[in-house]
């Protein structure tokens, strides 16, 4: 009989009701800086439990459903849609489902000598845990990776290790924080970016954002500041250009017209804007199209 090419390893739990796994150079060449060898997404059994002293390689699990625990080292998590949590050689690992609620998680297995590095570059020490906001955010990426890693194709590895840099970086945007304390804070914040993002095309101002979402402009940007990668004004204005670049490609979109549209009085000023965001003026970038 045939051996399998790509036998499951054995640090894998029998404990699953279901998985899609892929499996590229489990064994990377010495010296290789950074490769991901393997991945998928198991829905873990009622009685799922796996227990590691070690792992070979440096790992990124993601809980999309469901809810476990966790103790890495010896700390112990609660596990939740949304929470992210990395480990490696050398870090003890001991995971445990929910009976009622059971995991369904994601994973991306990698190696190589700028592997720890990478993990602690985007905020992924191994043996610490995060959460991502919303927390189905990171789903379609893994979902690539293992689509890509399934994949007969000699381009597999590289597309798998560039979606990982992908991952970090999303990661990276989309961390929420993990105590209770920050819970208030957090919940504002959700509040007023969601009130941006619906409500854009007719705000104009800081102040007004502040009005409407029942907070002062300097709590507003201390939220933004601590949970955000941008001011909640560049979050607006961002939003505003984005819409401006979609009308403007429109046949016969007026510069004056569009900027109207979306409140500004001065079309010079708008396309100051437009220019600071894009490097091109609303007049060249209609002539891209």
């Amino acid at each position: 009989m045939k051996k399998n090419a790509n036998p499951t390893p054995d640090f894998f739990s029998a404990q699953v009701s279901s998985a899609r796994r892929f499996y590229l150079n489990l064994q990377p060449p010495a010296g290789t800086a950074f490769s991901v060898v393997c991945g998928g997404v198991e829905q873990c059994a009622p009685d799922y439990e796996i227990h590691r002293e070690t792992f070979p390689f440096y790992s990124i699990e993601y809980v999309a459903h469901g809810e476990g625990q966790l103790k890495l080292g010896r700390v112990t998590h609660d596990l939740k849609p949304g929470t992210v949590f990395a480990y490696g050689p050398g870090i003890r690992q001991h995971i445990t489902s929910s009976k009622q609620k059971p995991l369904v998680k994601y994973f991306v297995d990698f190696a190589g000598t700028k592997s720890n590095q990478w993990l602690r570059r985007n905020g992924l020490t191994p043996g610490k845990v995060s959460q991502v906001f919303p927390a189905n955010e990171i789903e379609p990426l893994f979902e690539e990776l293992i689509r890509n890693g399934q994949r007969p194709s000699k381009y597999a590895p590289e597309l798998c290790r560039q979606l990982l840099s992908c991952l970090g970086l999303k990661l990276l945007e989309a961390r929420a924080p993990l105590k209770s304390t920050d819970s208030l804070a957090f919940a504002n914040y959700q509040t007023c970016r969601q009130y941006i993002h619906e409500h854009y095309l007719r705000l104009k101002t800081l102040e007004q954002i502040g009005q409407e979402c029942h907070v002062g402009t300097a709590y507003l940007c201390r939220l933004f500041r601590r949970y955000d990668h941008q001011s909640p004004y560049l979050l607006l204005t961002r939003l505003k250009m984005n819409t401006a670049a979609e009308q403007l490609q429109q046949a016969g979109a007026l510069v004056k017209n569009v900027a109207s549209d979306l409140g500004f009085t001065n079309p010079f000023h708008f396309s100051r804007v437009f220019k600071s965001v894009f490097s091109v003026s609303p007049k060249t970038f209609r002539s891209l199209r």
